[in-house]
């Protein structure tokens, strides 16, 4: 019988102990969207349904879900689309101020969200005055505000799947007397579609979960589902906060286990 080191052992439960720990919230989190109580307190009474048929009765969770997935969709779409395009240009070609502009695309990752947000608004008022176009409360200011959340973690992904590539084989198919651009479709753009999905992905999910960007932003009688969440723990403490947000772990889930099915994400993230 192999007997196993002390170290591989120690190695081993503290990789389970850091699991738990990261996992906890989330088994809490649903846990507690079946307690019966409306009152939290442990151990519950029961445990019931009940919470996400009020979830699921209340417009404002169904609005929000469907405006939330309308914006982040639409933002991921035109994030991804230019922050591939930007990457692709850092990181092939070399020009004054490239590492600069890699710098700017990067930043709103570095900027909290909250002052991102007051800034954009800040922004919108201002050129309100100079276009006399309404900004602030329009779906398309909000989407614009969402792909500035999107363009770096494109160009942060697709930038390092394009450091990985062989530039030799695009350079073949030029070579066998395709142009640039057939190449680049058809040669380098496949190479990059674990980068490309893993930004698609991400970017979908830092905008649908956006709360402060959108908190200034959304117009009246729309709001995306964080806001409508929070708005709803003003004045309420039970469960129901907690079946929305179980179901939104549930999609989120779902959506990256369909997405690694395709596209190994650990390869790219």
């Amino acid at each position: 019988m192999r007997v196993i080191p002390w170290a591989t052992w120690l190695h081993r439960v503290f990789v389970v102990l850091m699991y738990a720990f990261m996992l906890s919230p989330i088994v809490l989190v649903v846990w507690l969207s079946f307690f019966k109580d409306a009152i939290l307190y442990f151990p519950p009474s029961g445990y019931t349904l009940s919470w996400y048929v009020k979830a699921w009765e209340n417009p404002a969770f169904v609005n929000g879900f469907l405006f939330s997935l309308q914006v982040s969709l639409v933002a991921a779409f035109i994030g991804v689309a230019m922050g591939v395009l930007a990457a692709v240009a850092i990181a092939r070609y070399r020009f004054l101020g490239s590492k600069g502009v890699n710098t700017l695309l990067l930043s709103p990752l570095l900027i909290p969200g909250i002052v991102a947000g007051v800034g954009i608004y800040l922004f919108y008022l201002r050129a309100e005055e100079v276009l006399d176009q309404d900004l602030v409360g329009t779906f398309g200011g909000l989407v614009i505000a969402h792909v500035c959340l999107t363009i770096p973690w494109t160009v942060r992904l697709v930038t390092a799947g394009m450091a990985g590539l062989d530039g030799s084989i695009e350079e073949a198919a030029r070579n066998l007397g395709a142009s640039a651009p057939v190449a680049f479709m058809r040669v380098t753009l496949p190479m990059l579609r674990p980068s490309i999905v893993a930004a698609a992905l991400f970017s979908f999910v830092v905008s649908f979960e956006n709360l402060e960007l959108s908190l200034s932003l959304v117009g009246p009688g729309r709001t995306t589902l964080p806001i409508a969440i929070m708005q709803y723990l003003e004045f309420n403490l039970d469960p129901t906060i907690a079946s929305v947000a179980s179901v939104q772990i549930l999609l989120l889930g779902i959506i990256m286990l369909v997405t690694d099915r395709y596209v190994k994400l650990s390869q790219v993230v």
